[in-house]
């Protein structure tokens, strides 16, 4: 049995929520957090959390529910990009709308948030409209959210358009954070009260997990994810001093509660029926955990990857000396030790061995390994054939297929002609194949072998691995990780020599 059951987090979360629909009559805006496809943060922490459970949790809901897609302007023009499928805020949101469509959930729009007048925004919104998608501009509002009395009027909130909506549920939604999601909820509630309907708001958040302890490993994993934020969890006083029940938030939401509160009661002239920042959540995701020294084990590995990885982006010049701080104080509290992780300590051995075999040549010497589900750790070395990486995972193929080792997957006359096609592109030096060619190679291969056909029938068994390189991975490494879902880390090491390759 895994450790996170689904179907019974499916069923929980979706009662709860319509019980929070129906509670009062009103329109409910729900401000919903994380990703809702390719949660794999929650996926490596909760082994057995469906990435795309939220999406299921939308088409449970979509009979009932209307979805509002928000995009932070600034992150369009600036082209951020989201890390873990390597494409940007944009395209995230056109793949999301697209899953959406495909499985008949209706969307209301798309509202450009913060908007000044980005040119990338306008292209944006002019590519969404040509297929019909309704776009809408929300600009900068002077003084939010602390000058009330500006934001609750016509030149705040009511200089937004409002998005017509019909159903009882409203969920608000937008890839990565800061999407500008909450100044969205508030300004349709805004508007539905000067329509004269009631309407309230609630909030769905993964994690931090409000009903795991403080220092549980889950929520510990949540800090790391979010260490460029410099968020900390904390305990929700606000709901301990109003119903004496221990919870868990965090610093951002508690330091907004108060003004979401008296944003709330000015737009709608009524006391604010929530007394702390979990009374306004409705997240059931403990209620699928069923083996807690399980997914306690996967958040401590969680946290030593994020660790790996912004360490790298630090080295890079990719992350702030303050980020590297807060993961090295989050990895003291946690009690873990990465450099011991021990795909870590194969791979960097599986690099030293590489630099024996080669001792009389000259260039860098990688190292790469894998930890199969069977706890079975295989390791691969860079070559003037393949890339580590590549050869790592033609190593895993033959222990998965139960191919001997002196098995060949590779038919020699493929394998050949994509080396040469690929030393002959001009400049490119090394003809060694990356795991994206190896892939192809391999795939080609597998209509006339039965090795290669075998090997192929094994790739889902690499989804949700963890994997260790000695140095920084190729892009055509990283396409081919990312397409196996394996989880991956790196030295901050160059593969080569050369400044640009």
């Amino acid at each position: 049995m895994l450790p996170f059951n689904n179907e019974k987090y499916l069923q929980e979360q979706t009662k709860h929520i319509m019980e929070r629909v129906g509670a009062s009559g009103q329109r409910l805006y729900l401000e919903f957090g994380g990703k809702l496809i390719g949660d794999f943060h929650a996926a490596r922490v909760l082994p057995g959390f469906d990435p795309n459970v939220k999406m299921q949790l939308l088409q449970n809901l979509s009979a009932n529910a209307d979805i509002i897609i928000c995009i932070h302007a600034g992150d369009i023009e600036r082209k951020k990009i989201r890390a873990d499928l390597g494409i940007t805020y944009d395209n995230d949101a056109m793949r999301l709308i697209d899953d959406l469509r495909n499985r008949n959930v209706n969307i209301a729009g798309v509202v450009i948030t913060r908007f000044n007048g980005q040119p990338s925004a306008l292209e944006f919104k002019r590519r969404l409209e040509k297929y019909g998608i309704g776009v809408f501009l929300h600009r900068e509002i002077a003084g939010y959210p602390d000058n009330f009395d500006y934001i609750v009027s016509e030149n705040g909130f009511g200089s937004n358009p409002y998005i017509p909506v019909k159903q009882p549920l409203v969920v608000v939604t937008g890839p990565g954070p800061n999407s500008g999601k909450m100044g969205t909820c508030l300004s349709q509630i805004y508007h539905e009260y000067r329509l004269g309907n009631q309407a309230h708001y609630a909030k769905f958040e993964t994690f931090p997990v409000w009903n795991l302890p403080l220092n549980h490993p889950v929520n510990i994993a949540y800090e790391a994810a979010t260490a460029d934020l410099q968020d900390a969890n904390a305990l929700d006083h606000f709901h301990y001093d109003a119903h004496g029940i221990v919870s868990v938030n965090y610093n951002r939401d508690l330091q907004a509660f108060p003004l979401l509160k008296s944003l709330l009661t000015r737009i709608t002239g009524k006391e604010c029926p929530y007394q702390s920042p979990t009374d306004m959540g409705v997240n059931c995701i403990a209620s699928g955990i069923e083996n807690d020294d399980d997914v306690s084990e996967a958040a401590r590995l969680e946290i030593e990857r994020r660790y790996f990885r912004i360490k790298a982006d630090y080295m890079l010049g990719r992350a702030e000396e303050s980020t590297f701080n807060r993961i090295v104080e989050i990895i003291g509290k946690s009690k873990v030790d990465p450099e011991q992780r021990d795909v870590v300590v194969a791979a960097r051995k599986a690099a030293e061995q590489a630099a024996e075999r080669d001792k009389d040549e000259r260039g860098i010497h990688c190292g790469a390994a894998i930890k199969l589900h069977d706890g079975t750790i295989i390791t691969g070395k860079n070559s003037s054939l393949m890339h580590a990486a590549a050869a790592m995972f033609l190593n895993a193929a033959k222990h998965l297929a139960g191919i001997a080792d002196s098995q060949h997957l590779l038919l020699p006359d493929i394998l050949e002609a994509v080396a040469n096609f690929k030393a002959g592109l001009g400049s490119l030096r090394q003809s060694s194949l990356n795991l994206s060619e190896t892939l192809v190679t391999l795939v080609a291969s597998s209509n006339r072998d039965k090795y290669a056909q075998d090997a192929i029938g094994c790739m889902t068994q690499f989804q949700q691995c963890d994997m260790h390189l000695s140095h920084i991975p190729s892009t055509g490494d990283e396409d081919g990780l990312r397409r196996l879902g394996i989880n991956y880390t790196y030295d901050p090491v160059k593969a080569t020599k050369n400044l640009f390759k």
